[in-house]
């Protein structure tokens, strides 16, 4: 929420302009007045849902991270990477689940997540150093990776072992175990799912949600290669 004061100072704007612009957003429908305060409208939602809905991973994954979740009883997640950064298309949350209740759509840095490092390790260096020298690597937590030699270590970590993991580095309490999906058709978007939850919880139960990914990995993986 804003006031056109603030947005024009935010955007070191005259404050008529301002009144301007958010009067049109608001006339097509991507700002809504409540009270002078301005936020972003529901349009936005509609667009965010055809660009999901078109996206081959999503269509085949959507049932699959529902299944994945209520499997491992924790939080499930489908992410894609556009433009060097982590985008959640899905979750889905059982009973039980806790995690930081991120919005479907959300923009992160890569190496912040256990999606994020899962997608990063499908990448060539080269890949890697440009997604870096855009975004950076900046602090979340005391445990965030914060330089690339260290990202370059983790990475080679993730291959090694075949999942990534994200350990208090985004959130503080939180523990996600990602794993990628390998897509051979040369056009769908890198991709990964996740499982994440309180520390203590998803370190209890690891080795029962590594074999869940895999499973969950390799039927995704089929269904986009071969159907």
């Amino acid at each position: 929420m804003a006031t056109a004061t603030e947005v024009s100072n935010e955007l070191d704007l005259p404050l008529s302009t301002a009144h301007v612009y958010l009067k049109t957003l608001e006339q097509i429908g991507y700002v809504v007045c409540e009270s002078q305060n301005y936020r972003i409208g529901l349009r936005f939602l509609h667009h965010g849902g055809v660009a999901r809905h078109k996206l081959r991973i999503y269509q085949i994954a959507k049932h699959e991270i529902s299944d994945l979740s209520e499997k491992t009883q924790e939080v499930a997640n489908l992410g894609v990477e556009e433009n060097g950064q982590r985008v959640l298309l899905q979750k889905a949350e059982a009973p039980e689940g806790v995690y930081d209740n991120p919005p479907i759509g959300q923009f992160t840095n890569m190496h912040w997540t256990a999606l994020g490092k899962a997608m990063l390790s499908t990448m060539s260096p080269e890949q890697v150093e440009k997604i870096v020298s855009v975004h950076g690597l900046p602090k979340a937590t005391e445990n965030t990776i914060t330089t690339l030699d260290t990202l370059v270590e983790e990475l080679d970590r993730t291959r090694e072992r075949g999942y990534s993991i994200e350990d208090e580095e985004r959130r503080r309490r939180i523990r996600a175990i990602g794993i990628p999906i390998e897509i051979s058709d040369g056009v769908s978007s890198t991709s990964a799912i996740s499982v994440s939850g309180p520390r203590s919880r998803i370190q209890k139960k690891e080795d029962e949600i590594i074999d869940a990914l895999y499973n969950t990995a390799n039927v995704i993986g089929l269904k986009c290669n071969h159907y």
